[in-house]
């Protein structure tokens, strides 16, 4: 059974930081790539950051670059999100995703390249 859980969230100040863990199992997690998805109070989710499975490219939303860092650790199947600078507007429920492959500059931060979907967890902050 494919699985993809999030942790890591919660209530931070702004300026403060978090950072959010996503644990998978149940696939080859090595051919995937892992993106970062958050979804706002009455708004369309959005691509936060992704860490290709190949060549190990990195991709940021322009609303995150310079604050917020991705990693993976294949031996442990994770990919975690350090956040910090946090704003107000970061709040959020944040999604992990797998998909299979390198997506490309194009789809890297387009949900509907993913093919796995964690449930979420919760990101506040407060000003």
């Amino acid at each position: 059974e494919v699985q993809l859980v999030e942790s890591g969230g919660g209530l931070v100040q702004a300026g403060g930081s978090l950072r959010l863990s996503c644990a998978a199992s149940g696939f080859s997690f090595d051919d995937y790539t892992i993106g970062w998805f958050r979804q706002a109070p009455g708004k369309e989710r959005e691509g936060v950051s992704c860490f290709g499975r190949s060549d190990g490219t990195i991709y940021y939303a322009n609303s995150v670059k310079g604050r917020f860092t991705i990693s993976r650790d294949n031996a442990k199947n994770t990919v975690y999100l350090q956040m910090s600078s946090l704003k107000p507007e970061d709040t959020a429920v944040y999604y992990c995703a797998a998909g299979f492959g390198a997506p490309g500059h194009y789809y890297a931060l387009k949900q509907n390249w993913y093919d796995y979907w964690g449930r979420g967890t919760q990101v506040t902050v407060s000003s």
